[in-house]
């Protein structure tokens, strides 16, 4: 919460397999949201806009990467998302 686009990523664990829903309130950049399993396989992503209400996984996970848009992640924006559609 109130965080720039040249934030460190997060990566959150958790202790049970379910689904989660987060938002981005305060948010005012967007950011990619990669949910991973317990063996770190990606499981599903979103870009997650800014003061988006609810954005979530149809997938149970383990884990939950927040990528901010910025130059550092910009490889991995281009892999998932593809170039021009953020």
């Amino acid at each position: 919460m109130f965080r720039s686009s040249k934030t460190e990523n997060l990566l959150f664990e958790f202790s049970d397999s379910e689904v989660k829903t987060i938002h981005s309130f305060f948010v005012f950049f967007p950011f990619l949201a990669v949910w991973l399993d317990k063996e770190n396989n990606v499981l599903d992503f979103r870009l997650v806009k800014p003061f988006t209400p609810a954005a979530n996984s149809k997938i149970p996970s383990n884990k939950l990467i927040e990528l901010p848009q910025n130059s550092q992640n910009k490889k991995i924006f281009n892999l998932l998302v593809g170039k021009g559609k953020i």
